[in-house]
């Protein structure tokens, strides 16, 4: 996920800082960051806010967000 990387070097936090930070395993994040796992539950996406101490508000609020379509129409 693009947006965990713009907010790793925004933050100057490796990946490995991030999931030490956030209480989730290094691999989970990679998955993530690499695109592997592509349904990423609320619960991580929260506990990597928390290790990169924004709100979760803060994490949608990105461009990379604004022209995604609707899953279910």
């Amino acid at each position: 996920m693009k947006r965990i990387w713009e907010l790793c070097k925004e933050k100057e936090l490796s990946i490995n800082a991030l999931s030490n930070a956030a209480g989730v395993t290094q691999s989970t994040v990679n998955d993530i960051v690499n695109g592997t796992t592509r349904n990423t539950g609320i619960t991580t996406i929260k506990k990597l806010c928390d290790g990169l101490e924004i709100s979760i508000r803060h994490f949608f609020d990105s461009d990379l967000f604004s022209n995604l379509e609707q899953e279910i129409k």
